[in-house]
């Protein structure tokens, strides 16, 4: 690892919020180990202290929990397009259909459902949030935003965002997959991914998206889905 960690550091703040301060250490030499973690603490503090950020943020593909003392953040979930189209096994219910959304109206919904989940699951609040209006605006302009329905009645939304590279993959970034409360519970949530991976257009790409890694059950349709976990970050608390 190098000696000039600071070079390796820069300041973020969660969903630009200046309250929520990190350091987010990036570029390094070779995987880090146990025995690096004091002194990428110390860098961190040493060079932005001022600034009062809370963790070090650090990329690793070995498992949650590998690293005693830090906790665990996002984990990227990724498999090719190609292999989700095949749905792993399970076919998808009848009523369940992905059709291409041609409006936003129902925004207030899906920020519904987000609020409902906060509410049965206050962790959830933090591990994850609804996309943005204005970026899912974005997904529907590039026809890469679907509504879900069951039975003609609107029951989530789906979208992606297409990338050159992510993690030095083709890639499809799923920036929201929601359920309307209603259809929660149903076990529709991995078939989700089984209908945008047959809805999306190029089968080379591989479909990745970020799952905080408490976030049980996102993470259980995902990988219900076929997506597996290739990495993802963990926080060193300061």
């Amino acid at each position: 690892m190098s000696n000039d960690l600071s070079a390796m550091m820069s300041m973020r703040y969660e969903g630009g919020d200046p309250g929520k301060p990190f350091v987010d250490a990036t570029v390094m030499s070779r995987p880090f180990t146990t025995e690096d973690l004091p002194v990428l603490a110390r860098a961190a503090v040493q060079t932005y202290g001022d600034l009062h950020p809370r963790y070090v943020r650090l990329w690793s593909a070995e498992p949650p929990g590998r690293f005693e003392g830090t906790t665990p953040d996002r984990r990227f979930l990724a498999m090719p397009v190609r292999s989700l189209c095949a749905g792993f096994g399970q076919s998808v219910p009848a009523e369940l259909i992905l059709t291409l959304a041609e409006t936003l109206r129902h925004y207030e919904d899906a920020s519904a459902a987000y609020d409902d989940l906060d509410h049965e699951h206050p962790p959830h609040r933090e591990q994850a949030k609804i996309a943005d209006y204005e970026d899912l605006a974005e997904s529907l302009t590039a026809g890469t935003l679907f509504d879900v329905t069951v039975e003609g009645d609107w029951a989530g939304y789906v979208s992606v965002k297409t990338k050159g590279e992510t993690l030095g993959m083709p890639a499809y970034v799923v920036q929201e997959l929601i359920l309307a409360t209603k259809f929660r519970g149903r076990g529709y949530g991995a078939h989700l991914t089984t209908l945008l991976a047959q809805a999306v257009p190029d089968e080379g790409r591989i479909l990745v998206g970020t799952i905080h890694a408490e976030n049980r059950g996102a993470r259980q349709a995902a990988e219900r889905a076929g997506r597996v976990d290739i990495g993802g970050w963990i926080q060193l608390p300061l």
